[in-house]
């Protein structure tokens, strides 16, 4: 109910033809349930302008965890103040109010006056509100209510047990969270990054030159955050929060941990050029944030004594800049999975979401060529003994003569999947110095006949 109604007589409830009988002249709209959840969720993400801990409250309110926040806005006041306006610019009379703990500030802004509780005193504010305020089970108000107790002043002067003997455990545990006693800390509708910084703007701004200033600011300071928790991101999120309450993001990926801002900056810079939906200021941006997504350990890095340049670093920075340029699917790398089968052995993912991988059975996997066909391709083999290696075969109607061989190498299908036959796979060297790798599928024994392919080619 808004005060203007309440001031006509009608209350939340009413009958229809009881609220036309008070105001004749009303007009009636049918609810759309659906376009306000959509209008909250969009309040929702402008409010996260105030803060990464955002959360809504019902499908009316919004609750902000602000530990931290109010100094880039003057203050609690000034933080209050400019988040009712921001609700006149979605056409919403609100009232707001802060409190020490979430449930307290619900207690006070639905039930009470609202306003700033000062802290240590939410007990003593709370206090003085209905029994409403604790938001029990209408038969448990109902109840509270019939025994003399009508405010919340009187549910607290009693004794907790015996009030959890009569409602329960429940019942007990949330006068004390309505209190302030207990704190339950809300769960945001964004999971908080690992490390935030946030820049309010006296003036908006609306060119890139600024944007990128501020940008560049912003990542200096998230680098001594970062640096003094031994920490490094890989993933970078900028937000720009438009004056008309409109937010855009734009991410961007390193290859490696870093701390290095102007690297970053210069991915800010070309991915804002690539967007295929340019960045629209509008009226301009009032806010900028700077969240790193993804972090990881990144300690001090000991140079060697020889000085040799590390060029890695520079392949990592060439993945990072191609991948901002073109998209991250269009630069991808070879990453290794769990399996022994070679054409399933590697996986193509983005290059700058995927770390340089070292296969923990490089030392005991035996050499694989670069080049494998896909299929296998078949060849007509001969061997002396039935789990020999291959002492001639033809291929593409070529004959080989095998000098030296090296094997078998026996790999079994996988269980979870289509049974598959048993493959033998051997490295064999024909006269004219040519390797290549050979498997036979199938064991001698087996209902099918053991068939011959070549795999691969070492170079």
């Amino acid at each position: 109910m808004s005060p203007a109604a309440a001031r006509l007589g009608l209350t939340a409830g009413l009958a229809l033809a009881d609220a036309r009988a008070r105001v004749p002249d009303l007009v009636c709209l049918p609810a759309d349930p659906d376009g306000d959840a959509a209008l909250l969720r969009q309040v929702l993400t402008d409010f996260s302008r105030f803060t990464p801990m955002a959360a809504a409250d019902g499908p009316d309110g919004l609750i902000l965890d602000v530990t931290g926040c109010a100094h880039l806005f003057g203050g609690e006041a000034g933080l209050m103040d400019q988040a009712i306006i921001r609700a006149g610019w979605f056409g919403l009379e609100v009232r707001a109010a802060l409190a020490g703990t979430p449930q307290a500030a619900r207690a006070l802004v639905r039930f009470g006056p609202g306003g700033i509780t000062p802290e240590g005193q939410d007990r003593v504010a709370v206090r003085d509100l209905p029994v409403e305020a604790l938001e029990l089970a209408e038969a448990d108000l109902q109840a509270l209510r019939r025994a003399g107790l009508k405010t919340v002043a009187a549910v607290d002067d009693r004794p907790r047990v015996a009030l959890a003997a009569r409602f329960g455990k429940a019942a007990a545990w949330k006068v004390d969270r309505v209190l302030g006693l207990e704190d339950i800390r809300i769960t945001p509708f964004r999971p908080p990054d690992p490390c935030v910084v946030d820049r309010v703007l006296m003036e908006p701004i609306s060119t890139d030159d600024d944007i990128l200033r501020v940008l560049d600011d912003l990542l200096g300071e998230a680098s001594l955050r970062l640096e003094r928790d031994g920490q490094g991101g890989r993933v970078f999120q900028a937000g720009f929060f438009r004056v008309d309450g409109r937010v855009r993001r734009v991410t961007v990926q390193t290859g490696r941990a870093t701390r290095d801002g102007p690297v970053v900056l210069r991915l800010f810079r070309e991915t804002l050029a690539a967007l295929i939906t340019p960045l629209d200021p509008g009226f301009g941006f009032d806010q900028v944030r700077l969240s790193v997504v993804q972090t990881e350990l990144l300690a001090a890095t000991q140079i060697d004594l020889d000085r040799r340049p590390d060029r890695s670093a520079d392949l990592e920075g060439l993945v990072d800049r191609l991948s901002a340029r073109l998209g991250s699917e269009a630069v991808l790398r070879l990453q290794p999975r769990d399996t022994h089968l070679p054409e399933r052995a590697m996986r193509l993912v983005a290059a700058n979401l995927a770390h340089p991988h070292r296969d923990d059975r490089e030392e005991t996997v035996p050499p694989r060529p670069l080049h494998l066909f896909d299929p296998p391709q078949p060849v007509e083999a001969l061997a002396g003994l039935p789990d020999s290696p291959p002492r001639r075969f033809r291929w593409r109607r070529v004959q080989h003569e095998v000098v030296r061989a090296e094997g078998p190498e026996r790999i079994a299908g996988e269980w979870w999947r289509k049974p598959e036959p048993t493959r033998d796979y051997y490295r064999v060297e024909d006269a004219a110095g040519r390797r290549f790798w050979l498997f036979r599928q199938g064991l001698y024994g087996d209902p099918a006949q053991p068939r011959w392919f070549i795999h691969g080619l070492f170079a």
